[in-house]
């Protein structure tokens, strides 16, 4: 007869509990928070990556040493995690192919791909000169793990990139503006990439002053969370013409079916699948066999963001 091992790990899915099945002294069952707790003492708990922060209510009364999100952004994880808990997030997972994602977004924006397609259904041959990416001048909202990763990614690109962050700064690459200097930076820039995470301070950041100051033709890319942007704002520049857009995140989110936006040739929008890849399972993977010998060790587990 087995005896129940001594750690105890939760995960939402069945490949995720097989992907954790050969560490020794460690159980792992399957439970996605959508249901009452299989018990009142759970070491590691791993959310359902795509259920948002609401069944985290059902933590209330579970013993844990780690919440474990599969998503960077944390925003309203405080609204409903009950006290007695720490939650991390999951930085070095959804880094890469959110940076990826950008970059796709901006050559597509600025190489018409939208146009080309749309003429392609209609069986028509649409040749068209359109803005490079090279000597654009991009301006990057949000300097974390995925504003490097977005960086690092336009090295090739043969582009001017200027790096904002919350507050000022320098490192090895030189200067990092703090928020402050964005009216300066904004009326230069080509193209606008937002990356920050959706706190107070940056909610409704990019706003009619933000986007008024952004030149005639400049792209706007936010791959952070829709209320960073305010939607009717956003609107109005785009029945303008005057900007465009290429969103992966909107409010609200998802959008609904016949929004304008959707109708809008200068904007651009995915749904929300910046960490949508193939890369994010090996990744999560090997975070969370991190996480469970920080912890079995008595170590600070990583990417600590809140303790309630």
């Amino acid at each position: 007869m087995n005896s129940e091992r001594s750690f105890i790990v939760s995960v939402p899915t069945r490949r995720l509990a097989n992907e954790l099945s050969d560490l020794d002294d460690v159980t792992v069952i399957v439970w996605d928070l959508l249901s009452d707790p299989p018990r009142d003492r759970i070491d590691l708990v791993v959310p359902s990556y795509l259920d948002g922060p609401a069944p985290l209510a059902r933590l209330a009364g579970v013993r844990t040493q780690l919440v474990q999100s599969q998503s960077i952004g944390y925003d309203q994880v405080a609204t409903y995690l009950p006290t007695g808990h720490v939650f991390a997030n999951a930085a070095s997972v959804h880094e890469a192919s959110t940076a990826e994602l950008a970059v796709a977004m901006m050559l597509a924006a600025q190489r018409g791909l939208a146009d080309f397609v749309r003429a392609s259904d209609e069986g028509r041959w649409a040749p068209a000169w359109r803005p490079s990416l090279a000597d654009r001048a991009v301006v990057l909202v949000g300097y974390g793990g995925v504003g490097a990763a977005i960086e690092a990614r336009l090295a090739p690109f043969e582009v001017t990139v200027e790096r904002v962050a919350r507050t000022a700064r320098h490192d090895e690459r030189g200067v990092v503006h703090g928020v402050d200097e964005l009216p300066t930076l904004l009326v230069r820039a080509d193209v606008v990439v937002v990356a920050v995470p959706l706190t107070e301070e940056t909610t409704h950041l990019v706003n009619e002053a933000f986007l008024a100051a952004m030149p005639d033709g400049a792209l706007l890319v936010n791959v952070a969370r829709g209320r960073v942007a305010d939607t009717d704002a956003i609107l109005r520049h785009a029945r303008a013409r005057r900007l465009r857009f290429a969103l992966d995140v909107t409010d609200p989110e998802p959008l609904p079916p016949g929004h304008e936006l959707f109708s809008l040739p200068n904007v651009l929008i995915t749904p929300h699948v910046g960490g949508a890849t193939n890369a994010m399972a090996p990744r999560m993977v090997a975070l969370l066999r991190e996480q469970i010998e920080r912890l079995r060790r008595g170590d600070e587990p990583k990417n600590v963001v809140l303790r309630t």
